[in-house]
């Protein structure tokens, strides 16, 4: 196997036995394969298109299947070697769209090869041979490390923002001009040999695309859920039956609450589910009653020691210790061998039935509290009193600190960085980041909380309406506010949201723990050159360059 698409790459170049994730070289070679297949999809959907055919199925698929290879999603090679046939029969489908479109418009079909005319072979031995054929580093020899390591930057970014399209999906929400901008991308990424310029060009296209993507996921989410409202959550338990729901798809937590209604059992968010607490129509369910332990990569330690059913809803889900593996479930697109997945029905019976067999939480403990729901909605209301303070001096500066935390040593940085920031500036974070400092009390700057949580990753639509907002009422550009932003980064999703960052121009960024393994040198100096990006250093250097 070969995998470096996300933080934790080992050596900094790529994992190639087990990932640390603990992806295994038969998962890793067949997510291979997926991402080949899809794109034999998307050529002809994306001809067919242009002819003015689309297939909804073929849309919904491709989402699917891209975000089945992001990072912490599926493990399973039974549901990936599915997900590989399914995608065999969606591109036969979308062949014979585009040849039906062709024939109405009188035009000669294409013949095309390459993922167009893969044929799954007949046994999972037979498809990982096919995808050690297609994996990264074959097209490292033929192309180079900097053109593969383009394309792969593009690819991430299609498969965060496919993660983003998929929850938009689920609440109803969907735009056929985003399915056609997936399947040009993938299009372009099955041409052999595209120029260092185009791939560069269509990065930053990515970034669009996500934008567009996470503009569809804000509304689907307040649509349904209500605009974010500042909310103060509980973080330690309460006495009484649980469930811990972890990952990012609302939809699902909505379900298992109405399910689990009147039933005695209390439901707690964990990782990127945070935010919930904030939408109204979410936070109304009573038993809804705080949140249980920290980011996704603790886990392990703090699954072992909830005494109730655990639910993953997306992607950040490790190996289950046996101490509990029977009490955790999956759905949507995650899983993980021999762990109960609940089917699209979202028939959470059985999560039930483990939270009520389980002890649960004994007693009440000592009770302590953190701040969610900053939404730009509710930023925005309060925007004449930011403005002014601004104005006045009281505030300096604002910080972006936050997107996706991991386990790699280096991350304390921005526990130290967001300690070190000045009482005269205020933080805002999202994604489960935020983490590494959100219970730690930073107080107010004239009556505006310090720390302001936007919410989970996607939610960095949130703070780029916050800033476009701000630069309006300063009359400058994103780049001339007082705000600067220190990411981390961990997985595809945090791809996403950078090369929307890029491609609003947004300059100097900083980012850490360490840089992608993806982008070499040449392509990292012109990164450099072009928008400023830098790694996080120290703290103090970092802070002292950024307030001069």
């Amino acid at each position: 196997m070969f995998c470096y698409q996300c933080e934790q790459a080992k050596g900094g170049t790529g994992c190639t036995e087990i990932g640390v994730c603990g992806k295994d070289d038969p998962t890793a070679v067949l997510q291979d394969l997926l991402v080949w297949a899809t794109k034999g999809v998307a050529v002809y959907a994306h001809r067919a298109r242009q002819l003015g055919r689309r297939d909804r199925a073929i849309d919904v698929s491709v989402i699917e299947t891209l975000f089945a290879t992001v990072t912490n999603v599926d493990f399973d090679p039974e549901r990936l070697e599915c997900h590989l046939r399914e995608a065999a029969a969606m591109r036969d489908r979308a062949r014979s769209l585009y040849r039906e479109a062709c024939a109405e418009a009188g035009k000669e079909p294409e013949e095309l090869g390459g993922p167009a005319e893969w044929v799954p072979a007949a046994d999972r031995d037979g498809l990982l041979e096919q995808g050690r054929a297609v994996g990264i580093e074959g097209r490292q020899l033929i192309l180079g490390a900097d053109v593969a390591g383009l394309q792969e930057l593009i690819l991430y970014g299609l498969k965060g923002a496919a993660a983003y399209a998929d929850h938009a999906q689920r609440l109803g929400h969907e735009d056929p001009a985003i399915y056609a901008t997936f399947h040009e991308g993938l299009d372009f990424l099955s041409k052999e040999q595209p120029d260092a310029d185009s791939l560069l060009s269509w990065a930053l296209k990515a970034g669009e695309l996500n934008l567009r993507v996470m503009e569809l996921l804000d509304k689907a989410n307040t649509g349904a859920y209500g605009d974010p409202e500042p909310t103060t959550v509980r973080i330690t338990p309460v006495a009484g039956k649980a469930i811990c729901v972890s990952g990012h798809d609302l939809k699902d937590l909505e379900e298992l609450l109405k399910q689990t209604e009147g039933k005695g059992i209390n439901i707690y968010t964990h990782g990127e589910m945070l935010p919930a607490h904030g939408y109204p129509q979410l936070k109304k369910y009573k038993h809804l009653v705080g949140n249980y332990g920290g980011a996704w990569q603790d886990q392990r330690r703090e699954f072992d020691q909830f005494p109730g059913a655990v639910l993953m809803t997306t992607n950040c889900i490790q190996r289950p210790k046996e101490t509990y593996q029977g009490r955790i479930f999956t759905s949507g697109l995650v899983a993980w061998p021999e762990v109960t997945h609940i089917g699209p029905d979202r028939d959470f019976t059985p999560v039930i039935e483990a939270a009520l067999a389980a002890p649960g939480f004994e007693a009440d403990a000592p009770e302590h509290t953190i701040m969610v729901g900053f939404g730009h909605a509710a930023v925005m209301s309060v925007a004449d009193k930011v403005i002014d303070a601004v104005k006045q001096g009281k505030i300096r500066r604002f910080f972006l600190v936050g997107g996706c935390d991991g386990a790699k040593p280096g991350r304390n940085y921005f526990t130290e960085f967001a300690q070190q920031v000045p009482d005269d500036c205020v933080i805002l974070t999202l994604a489960c980041g935020k983490y590494r400092f959100n219970k730690l009390e930073f107080g107010a700057v004239d009556g505006i909380p310090r720390l302001l949580d936007v919410g989970q990753c996607n939610d960095a639509y949130s703070a780029v309406q916050i800033a476009l907002a701000l630069a309006g009422a300063f009359d400058c550009g994103v780049n001339d506010l007082p705000l600067s932003f220190v990411l981390s980064w961990y997985e595809q999703k945090a791809v996403a949201i950078l090369l929307t960052l890029l491609y609003l121009g947004v300059t100097n960024i900083r980012l850490g723990p360490s840089l992608p393994a993806f982008v070499t040198p040449a392509v990292l100096d012109v990164l450099v050159d072009k928008f400023g990006i830098q790694p996080i250093g120290t703290p103090e250097a970092d802070l002292q360059a950024i307030l001069g």
